[in-house]
This record gives structure tokens, C-alpha cells and sequence, in this order.
């Protein structure tokens, strides 16, 4: 390079002496150390396919601050459809290491781990582990989030206020499961020689709990709520249309085709 400073003849300055192999020998260089990077890179993406998802500068980024979580944090949310990014413990000497919790990638709500994560090891690695972290504590949410339901008839706890104590993805799915908990026992009590009227009951409560949210959701709340509620009132007048079905078609056995 300098000599094409010296030499800005562009033939004179590439028909020196030695200059092809010289830059041929580089260029193999090159290739060599590109084919060994992305060996590299591979075996870390077989770890954490998710890294997948990064470019590979990107990827370096991460791999470079594997010690520095805080630093990771900041690539973390290309790994993870509706992850922003975690909070952490910033107390004590740097690099902070502990995660308290995940923020949604709105910026609306933000989920707490039961018990700290703490970032230990090999970056991959950890990453895998707060995967794990991420889905049991989602799990754990849910299981007290379903348990919780059997207050919805009450009025200490109705469904539109239940809501209130869990992020989005879970109030929808509690709501997924009790619907289809609900509708099953509708159907059982038909087949059963119950109430013949049941699965219209049913379809009553359905709208009286539409109606709840209807109401609410006039009310003024603040953005994270407001999405919540309007996500759910979608879903639950597909359910309350497809309850309303059953009633038309009288429906009356859980095996037919109309349910299953």
C-alpha cells in the first residue's frame, strides 16, 4: 500500500516484482480465515440455534461480550419474536450478571423471573439456559393464572379484572383453555341427559363476559391493558360465533365434526 502511495500509476504499481503472488497469497489467507470463522460460528449456532437469527457481525458482537450480559442485552431481542430486551440488577461491580425479568418488545409490559437469572458461563450456553428460564416462568404464570379462574363467577375476581394480574399472552391463552374447558362441560351435560339447555347457557356467558370487557374497555386505561382487552374481545366473539353455532345446529355430541 505504499507504494501505490509513492506510485499512483495503477500498472506500474501492480507489475512489481512479486506483487501478484503477494496478493494472491493474501487472498488465500483471507479465505482461509473466513472458512475457520465460519466453522466457528456454526459450532456456537449448534449450541443456540437461535443465534441463527443474528448476522454474523452481529453475532461477533455477541460472542466478543460474551462476559458482559449487559452487552449481549442489547442483541437479544433479534433472538426472540416478542422479546425487548431483559432488565438487570445493576448493584455492585460491573459487568452486571443477574436479570430480574423481560420486557416485551412494545415496550408495554414486563414479565419478573420468579427467582433472579443469573449469566454464568460460556454466552451460548447461558443463552440457553435463559430460553429454559423464559418458558418456565411463563408456565409457572399460567398455572396460577388458570388456578385463579375459578374466581371469575365471583365477584372479588371476574375475568375483565383476573386480566389485570398477567401479560397479554397468558390472559389469552387462560382464556383459550377455560373456553375450552367450559365448552366441553356444556357438551358432557348434553350428552349426559343434563340440562338440555346448556351449551345456550353457555352461549349467555359467553356475551355477559363480552359485555365486561366491552365496558372496560370505554373506561380510560392505560395502553398495555387497552391492547390486552381488545386482543381478547377479538378472540372471544370467534368464540361466542362458534358457540352460537352449536346452539343453531343443535349441536349435542363433543365428537362431531362442527367441534372437533
Amino acid at each position: 500500500m505504499r507504494d501505490a502511495v509513492e506510485n499512483n500509476h495503477v500498472i506500474e504499481a501492480c507489475c512489481y516484482d512479486q506483487r501478484q503472488e503477494t496478493l494472491q497469497g493474501m487472498y488465500v489467507d483471507i479465505e482461509t480465515c473466513e472458512k475457520a470463522l465460519n466453522s466457528y460460528l456454526e459450532e456456537k449456532k449448534k449450541v443456540f440455534p437461535r443465534l441463527y437469527f443474528l448476522a454474523n457481525q452481529a453475532l461477533l458482537d455477541v460472542l466478543s461480550n460474551g462476559n458482559n450480559p449487559v452487552k449481549v442485552n442489547e442483541e437479544i431481542g433479534n433472538c426472540f419474536d416478542g422479546l425487548k430486551d431483559l432488565t438487570f440488577l445493576k448493584e455492585g461491580q460491573e459487568p452486571f450478571k443477574t436479570a430480574l425479568g423481560m420486557n416485551a418488545k412494545d415496550g408495554e409490559e414486563f414479565v419478573e423471573f420468579p427467582t433472579p437469572f443469573v449469566c454464568v458461563g460460556a454466552v451460548e450456553h447461558y443463552l440457553c439456559d435463559l430460553e429454559t428460564k423464559m418458558q418456565n416462568t411463563l408456565k409457572e404464570i399460567l398455572e396460577n393464572a388458570k388456578e385463579a379462574t375459578d374466581d371469575w363467577e365471583l365477584s372479588v375476581k371476574p375475568r375483565h379484572i383476573w386480566l389485570n394480574d398477567y401479560c397479554a399472552q397468558v390472559s389469552l391463552l387462560g382464556t383459550q383453555i377455560v373456553w375450552t374447558e367450559e365448552t366441553q362441560r356444556a357438551f358432557e351435560e348434553l350428552e349426559n341427559g343434563g340440562s338440555e339447555s346448556a351449551m345456550k347457557e353457555y352461549y349467555g356467558t359467553t356475551v355477559t363476559r363480552i359485555g365486561a370487557l366491552i365496558e372496560r374497555v370505554r373506561t380510560d386505561l392505560i395502553p398495555e391493558v387497552r391492547i390486552k382487552i381488545i386482543t381478547i374481545i377479538t378472540i372471544d366473539v370467534h368464540a361466542r360465533d362458534v358457540i352460537n353455532s352449536f346452539v343453531v345446529q343443535k349441536i349435542q355430541d363433543s365428537s362431531s365434526f362442527a367441534w372437533t
